[in-house]
C-alpha cells in the first residue's frame, strides 16, 4: 500500500506531462475566396460538424483581420505571403497547437495552408486536407463566386490584362495563383506566391523537407467543378504547357518527374491521397464528409 501511495505522485506527474491519452488532435481550417472564418453556413458549419463528431477537439478557424468584414476582404486583396506570415504567427503562439495539428483548407485556403506547411514547420502540421485547393493555380474563374458579382467581373478583366504586373501581384490575391500556360516564363518570373511554393524558380530544400514531413496530404477534387479552371489543379495537375485545352495529371508534370517538392517520393510512400466527389465547387454532403474526411482527423 505504501509503495502504491508513493507511486501516485509520479503517475500524476506523468499525466501532466503526457496529457490525456485520448485527446483529439487539434484542427486548423482556412476558408476560401469571399468567405470568412465564422460564416454559419460554411466554416462555422464545418467547425460545429467536426466538434460534434469528435468531442473535445480544438478547432481554430483562421481569421485574417480584426473582424469578419476584413477577413472576407483580405481573401481578395491582402498579399498572400503576408497572410501566410500572419497565420504562422497565430499558430506559433497558440498553446493548443504546440504538439501538432491537422489542417484543412477550402478552395484557395488549401494551397495557402500548403504554404504554411512548407514555410512554417513549427508547430508541426500532421495531415493536410485540401478541399478544392488549386495547387497548380487557375487559368480563369468561370464562376467567381457568382455570375452576378461585379467584383468577380473586375477580377477577371484585371487578370486578363495584367496578372503579372507588380501592382496586381501585390494587391490581388487571385493574381498570385494565376497560372497562364501560354505565358509560362512570365508566370515563373513574376508570380510572387504560387511560383515560389511550387519551386518554379529553383529548389528550396527546406520547402521540400517540410512538405515531406506530412503524414498524409489529401487532395479533394470536385468532379463537376464549374469554378476552378482547370479542375485537375485540385489534384495538382494542370494544362500541358503552351496551350489551354489538354490537361495532364500530377504524375506527368515536370514538378513530379523532377521531384522538386518531394511529391513523387510522397506518392510512392502512400502519403498522397486523391479523392473525387461528385458535385460543383465545395458542394458535398455531410454523409460524404463523415465517411471520407473525418477518418483523417481521428
Amino acid at each position: 500500500m505504501a509503495a502504491l501511495r508513493a507511486a501516485v505522485p509520479v503517475l500524476a506527474l506523468l499525466g501532466l506531462c503526457l496529457g490525456p491519452a485520448t485527446a483529439a488532435t487539434p484542427l486548423v481550417i482556412w476558408h476560401g475566396m469571399g468567405d470568412s472564418c465564422c460564416n454559419p453556413v460554411s466554416m462555422g458549419y464545418i467547425q460545429k460538424l467536426v466538434q460534434k463528431k469528435i468531442p473535445g477537439i480544438y478547432v481554430l478557424s483562421l481569421k485574417i483581420g480584426s473582424n469578419l468584414i476584413q477577413d472576407m476582404e483580405n481573401s481578395f486583396f491582402m498579399n498572400v505571403n503576408d497572410q501566410v506570415r500572419e497565420v504562422c504567427s497565430q499558430l506559433a503562439t497558440d498553446p493548443q497547437l504546440q504538439r501538432g495539428y491537422n489542417a484543412m483548407g477550402f478552395s484557395q485556403g488549401g494551397q495557402f495552408l500548403r504554404a504554411v506547411a512548407q514555410r512554417c514547420p513549427a508547430p508541426p502540421m500532421l495531415n493536410l486536407i485540401s478541399v478544392g485547393g488549386q495547387h497548380q493555380g487557375v487559368y480563369g474563374f468561370p464562376r467567381c463566386p457568382g455570375e452576378s458579382s461585379h467584383l468577380c467581373d473586375w477580377i477577371r478583366k484585371t487578370l486578363d490584362l495584367g496578372a503579372y504586373t507588380k501592382a496586381v501581384q501585390e494587391h490581388l490575391v487571385q493574381a498570385e495563383y494565376w497560372h497562364d500556360p501560354l505565358k509560362e516564363e512570365e508566370y515563373r518570373k513574376n508570380s510572387i506566391f504560387l511560383a515560389d511554393i511550387n519551386q518554379e524558380r529553383g529548389i528550396n530544400e527546406t520547402y521540400k523537407k517540410n512538405l515531406m514531413a506530412l503524414k498524409k496530404f489529401v487532395m479533394v477534387q470536385f468532379l463537376n467543378d464549374t469554378m476552378v479552371d482547370p479542375p485537375i489543379s485540385e489534384w495538382f495537375g494542370f494544362y500541358k504547357s503552351g496551350q489551354a485545352k489538354e490537361t495532364i495529371p500530377l504524375q506527368e508534370t515536370s514538378l513530379y518527374k523532377e521531384d522538386r517538392l518531394g511529391l513523387q517520393e510522397m506518392d510512392k510512400a502512400g502519403k498522397l491521397v486523391f479523392l473525387g466527389v461528385k458535385g460543383d465547387h465545395l458542394h458535398f454532403s455531410e454523409e460524404w464528409f463523415d465517411s471520407t474526411i473525418l477518418p483523417f482527423l481521428q
